[in-house]
């Protein structure tokens, strides 16, 4: 005889709240930008965090994840993980978003590398990458904005 383990997976919500953002959809990077400052405050934080927002059909956030916490100048990030969320939170596309604790948002090579591959790896399950933003102390910027995924 063979034992066979049976499994369900199931998502556990940590916490919910109550945030003014305006609109219920994400339009634009401006959008994305005020959803993570204000329910993240991610440009205050003393080392890199990446994550993602989960949209359905509508663009309407589905959900918020943090995926990889890292060090004052990297984190490790890989598709897998950000896709286990986007799955879990039946998302139709996601926005990926880390900050930078220096405070210049300017995206290195690494970043514009591992968008790219996350951007694949979303077009082979069906899942779109909208953007990346990169959050800064005063600003953010958008990879999808300025062309570079």
């Amino acid at each position: 005889m063979k034992r066979i383990n049976i499994y369900s997976l199931k998502q556990v919500k940590e916490k919910a709240g109550l945030y003014n953002l305006n609109s219920k959809k994400i339009n634009c990077p401006d959008d994305a930008h005020r959803v993570i400052t204000i329910v993240l405050d991610l440009q205050n934080e003393p080392v890199e965090k990446f994550g993602i927002i989960s949209l359905n059909t509508k663009n309407e956030v589905t959900g918020l994840h943090i995926i990889s916490v890292g060090t004052v100048n990297s984190t490790l990030v890989h598709p897998r993980e950000i896709f286990k969320a986007a799955v879990l939170n039946n998302a139709t596309s996601v926005i990926l978003f880390h900050n930078h604790p220096s405070g210049d948002p300017t995206p290195s090579k690494e970043d514009i590398k591992i968008t790219r591959q996350i951007e694949l790896a979303g077009k082979i399950i069906g899942i779109d990458v909208f953007d990346h933003i990169i959050i800064g102390d005063e600003r953010f910027y958008s990879l999808r904005e300025k062309e570079d995924i």
